[in-house]
């Protein structure tokens, strides 16, 4: 678990290290075990007034690609960069008027063991076309739960990094041998 501070200075890095023309902005910075994923705002490509939704759904795609092509050496230049430092990965997303893509990014294997019951779950999603997989049903199960209880991930995230922090300033936690000494053992 990362802490906001630790959050606050990986996104400080990235605002600092990342060339200035490539993002309008940064947009976000994201932190896990395995990766760090910097999504960033591009321009909006310009059209023609009463230009269709078709039309702009294209342009907006082709903006993506073309900036995803431009600026792969500057990206490629900083993640190894961040890699080295910080020891994980790094992945590209772009938002583009109301679009978001990432570019290549993880999908860590997640190993775990289900009941009938919570397999059942799964193979009703399988069944009804939601997805193609256990993999996939369980994946969609937690997009789901993220989505309804950000709130509460939010807290639950918040109240992880205070025992974070009184973790911190508590005594050493390393074993400390605090057993008296046997003396004849050293009159050898």
């Amino acid at each position: 678990m990362i802490t906001t501070e630790q959050r606050e200075k990986l996104r400080g890095w990235f605002a600092g290290r990342l060339p200035d023309a490539l993002f309008e902005s940064l947009v976000e910075v994201t932190v896990d075990r395995e990766e760090i994923t910097v999504i960033g705002r591009i321009p909006e490509p310009r059209l023609a007034e009463g230009a269709s939704d078709a039309e702009k759904e294209a342009a907006v795609q082709s903006r993506i690609q073309e900036f995803r092509e431009r600026t792969r050496e500057d990206r490629v230049a900083v993640a190894r960069e961040a890699e080295h430092r910080f020891r994980k990965k790094v992945s590209w997303g772009v938002e583009c008027g109301d679009e978001r893509a990432l570019f290549t990014h993880i999908a860590a294997p997640v190993m775990t063991r289900l009941r009938q019951p919570e397999r059942q779950v799964l193979d009703t999603l399988i069944a009804a076309g939601v997805a193609r997989s256990r993999s996939d049903a369980l994946a969609w199960c937690v997009r789901l739960v993220q989505r309804h209880t950000d709130d509460w991930l939010t807290e639950l995230r918040d109240s992880l990094e205070h025992v974070q922090r009184v973790r911190a300033q508590g005594p050493d936690t390393t074993p400390q041998d605090t057993a008296p000494q046997d003396a004849s053992a050293d009159e050898e």
